[in-house]
């Protein structure tokens, strides 16, 4: 004897896809989903060129990703000349800085490395490395946090490149 007074099997498994799948669609938006970014504390250091043209069109241009990296805000009072992106809200950011006097370190003999037609000179400290466009109208720095990565440096040579002129390098005397 058939059993008639219940759904027939085809709606139940009609049914049980149906909500297998919106459980699926659920998991997945909140697998993407990601906290907003907290802004980023930059402290203020002399950036006597950050309001020069070459400065203001490098920061129109930014990307809002450096590879594995994001935009983020900037905490007030924010620096002039100065960006940041952060890999997660609890991560330790990519900052730029721009407008820079030259770095102190620059100095006749330095090592220079070239990067996508951009001339940077690295300086180290702790655990962070700071990367500093040596051929360009303002001195542009960008520091990196452990374990970056070079992709924040190659999108940036690139974009440097295509938003400033080129100029002779001009170190400081050999000390």
């Amino acid at each position: 004897m058939a059993d008639s007074e219940g759904p027939s099997r085809t709606v139940l498994i009609a049914a049980l896809v149906l909500a297998v799948g919106a459980i699926g669609v659920i998991l997945a938006i909140a697998a993407t989903r990601h906290p907003p970014l907290q802004p980023v504390a930059i402290a203020t250091v002399p950036a006597p060129h950050a309001q020069d043209p070459p400065c203001r069109a490098l920061l129109e241009a930014l990307p809002q990703r450096l590879g594995d990296y994001q935009r983020t805000p900037i905490a007030q009072p924010v620096p002039a000349g100065t960006a940041g992106w952060r890999a997660a809200s609890d991560s330790e950011p990519v900052v730029l800085r721009c407008g820079l006097d030259r770095p102190a370190d620059f100095v006749v003999g330095s090592a220079i490395q070239l990067v996508d037609r951009v001339q940077w000179f690295e300086v180290h400290q702790d655990d962070r490395s700071t990367w500093y466009t040596v051929d360009r109208p303002v001195y542009v720095a960008l520091t990196l946090p452990p374990g970056s990565g070079p992709t924040p440096i190659q999108q940036l040579s690139e974009l440097i490149d295509h938003t400033m002129q080129a100029v002779p390098i001009s170190p400081s005397p050999a000390g």
